[in-house]
């Protein structure tokens, strides 16, 4: 007989979040994740299956928080995502169980731990130029690097968005564009530049690929979809190989949304208003878009440049340096 926390488990992850929430597969994987993590520390070497939801405790909740900081060794972000999830679970909990709602509503009282924003890292224009054309496109395999960064910047696309791509998500006929299916499975058009569509045109032909067929564009050496985790090495062989011409690559701490992050500065700076580049990246509220604002030193000096200074440097000369008897005197002294 299944107790009340399978249960629960059960139509949570069944129904509640991918038929009622709509939620994608990714972030449903990410909290089954996170309360797989919970159940088996709560087992503590036992039997999961054997546990109830009277078992999950607040202070047992709080101690396995503890044990994701100080064993695991997890950021303090990593911990409120898992913590998300347990809130998740036990706000279905208490809706659907109302005899457990006093103590799903002491979980849910759990609050986030703060957290400190790591800098974000980006690659000005002249980095992303140096780092493309790094690139010797003689290979099918580099010409694939070379199609997926210039995408990558052109687009400002999430990673996730970028190798889920497939051939009937092109548009390559002017005016050229690719669909994207984002978070919460929005979906929005980005237009492309004319050399971005003739890229993509050859890599479809290098792979054999017909742009009516439902397939993965971007693929590994196994004609399987690139992950985030190729993509990532894919950008940090082309940083390392660039940073030899260009040393200020050396010191950023690159990962694939550093090209989305790229894409929104350099939007920033060539005068596209914040709404626009909201809507460009897919962001849902403006207010995510306004952190490149304070990222960009270079639009806070050019404005600086644009804004009357405080004090003034004058160039007259005093009337004192006219008087030659004077400047005589002072220079005898």
């Amino acid at each position: 007989m299944k107790t009340t926390l399978a249960q629960a488990l059960e139509s949570f992850f069944l129904d509640y979040l991918p038929k009622q929430r709509g939620l994608s597969p990714h972030t449903i994987k990410s909290y089954r994740d996170s309360l797989k993590l919970v159940l088996v520390f709560l087992a503590q070497r036992g039997d999961p299956s054997r546990l109830d939801i009277g078992a999950i405790a607040p202070e047992r909740v709080l101690a396995f928080l503890d044990h994701l900081e100080s064993d695991r060794h997890n950021t303090a972000s990593t911990r409120n995502g898992r913590l998300s999830a347990i809130h998740c679970f036990f706000r279905y909990v208490g809706a659907q169980h109302p005899e457990h709602l006093a103590q799903a509503q002491r979980i849910r009282s759990i609050p986030m731990k703060r957290t400190t924003r790591r800098e974000i890292h980006y690659l000005d224009f002249p980095e992303v130029q140096t780092v493309l054309t790094g690139i010797d496109r003689s290979t099918a395999d580099s010409r694939r690097d070379f199609a997926l960064l210039t995408l990558l910047f052109n687009t400002g696309g999430r990673v996730s968005e970028v190798v889920g791509l497939q051939a009937t998500d092109l548009r390559l006929p002017p005016p050229s564009h690719v669909l994207f299916k984002g978070k919460g499975r929005k979906e929005r058009l980005c237009p492309i530049w004319t050399e971005t569509a003739r890229l993509l045109r050859a890599l479809l032909s290098d792979q054999g690929i017909a742009p009516n067929e439902p397939v993965a564009i971007f693929r590994n050496h196994r004609g399987e979809p690139l992950t985030r985790f190729g993509v990532r090495w894919i950008l940090n062989k082309h940083c390392v190989k660039a940073a030899g011409k260009l040393p200020s690559l050396r010191h950023k701490r690159l990962h694939p949304h550093s090209m989305r992050h790229s894409t929104a500065i350099h939007l920033l700076r060539s005068g596209v208003d914040l709404s626009t580049i909201a809507h460009w990246l897919g962001h849902v509220s403006v207010n995510t878009t306004n952190k490149y604002l304070t990222l960009d030193l270079k639009t806070k000096a050019d404005a600086l440049a644009k804004a009357q200074p405080l004090l003034k440097h004058s160039n007259r000369t005093g009337s004192w340096r006219k008087n030659p008897d004077l400047i005589r005197w002072l220079e005898a002294l």
